[in-house]
């Protein structure tokens, strides 16, 4: 019996449960936290990630290819957080999937742009032209929104942000607006008349989404700030709210206005001014 009960103790010391891994590392204990983000450009978390080492947090950083995966994987606890959508987004993909997650913090607004091989201005596409958008629903109401600002359609006083063709109430050019899967369109540049991309895509396709787009969005709105997301269960998890509070200082804002000239804006505000 006493060797019974000796089993449970230690058994019961072995078993715990945590939002995020963490070891111990002589005096202090060391946490994991893994961020999912999607593409390759990592420059402001791998800055963020040196500031959390001195905090005792070890930031991994999980790259995805897609738009889809980062929620998925976080749903699933295979992540601790992510960093790569827009509230807008989110809010979409989370209802329509039926996830229990949450932001915890805004980021950046990274502006979208109408880009293309053969025009050097929106004023020179021709009738007919064929305008590449994102096929998300949240992105190409974005990618819409985009063209109305741009002069190329009209768009009804209630859109509600969620792209659909039959959206479109004007159209005077008769563009042929082609939806594709958001990291492809790129690639359709050499095919289209413009193709919209959105920022991050841009940016690992070796464009800069202020000099090289023909157009892009001139004002920060507040549907495509982006956030850290995590699930509801852990919104309070000190290491968490940590890094959060981290990523939003002074020195990180200054990083990304020197790193990215314009092409990503440090945008921290609190998370009741996007209605979270």
């Amino acid at each position: 019996m006493k060797k019974i009960g000796l089993f449970v103790i230690v058994l019961a010391l072995l078993v715990f449960s945590t939002a995020c891994s963490s070891k111990t590392s002589g005096k202090e204990e060391e946490v994991t936290i893994k961020v999912g983000v999607s593409g390759s450009d990592n420059r402001i978390w791998d800055y963020v990630s040196e500031k959390a080492k001195k905090e005792g947090i070890q930031v991994e950083i999980v790259r995805f290819s897609d738009y889809v995966q980062p929620n998925i994987a976080l749903a699933e606890e295979e992540l601790d957080a992510n960093a790569f959508q827009t509230i807008s987004y989110f809010n979409a993909f989370k209802k329509e999937h039926n996830l229990d997650l949450v932001p915890i913090a805004t980021t950046v607004i990274a502006p979208m742009g109408i880009y293309s091989e053969k025009y050097k201005s929106v004023d020179e596409i021709p009738e007919g032209g064929k305008i590449a958008v994102p096929n998300e629903a949240t992105n190409m109401g974005r990618a819409f929104l985009l063209l109305q600002e741009a002069g190329l359609i009209k768009l009804p006083d209630d859109f509600d942000g969620n792209g659909s063709l039959d959206q479109i109430v004007e159209n005077p050019k008769n563009l042929e607006i082609v939806p594709v899967v958001a990291g492809q369109t790129p690639r359709v540049l050499p095919d289209v008349a413009a193709s919209i991309i959105n920022n991050g895509i841009a940016v690992d396709a070796g464009f800069s989404p202020v000099n090289d787009s023909i157009f892009h969005e001139s004002a920060t709105a507040t549907p495509y700030i982006n956030i850290i997301a995590v699930r509801a269960e852990d919104q309070d998890n000190e290491s968490l709210k940590k890094l959060a509070e981290l990523y939003q200082q002074d020195d990180v804002a200054e990083f990304i206005e020197k790193e990215y000239k314009g092409n990503v804006i440090p945008t921290f505000v609190p998370l009741s001014e996007i209605g979270e």
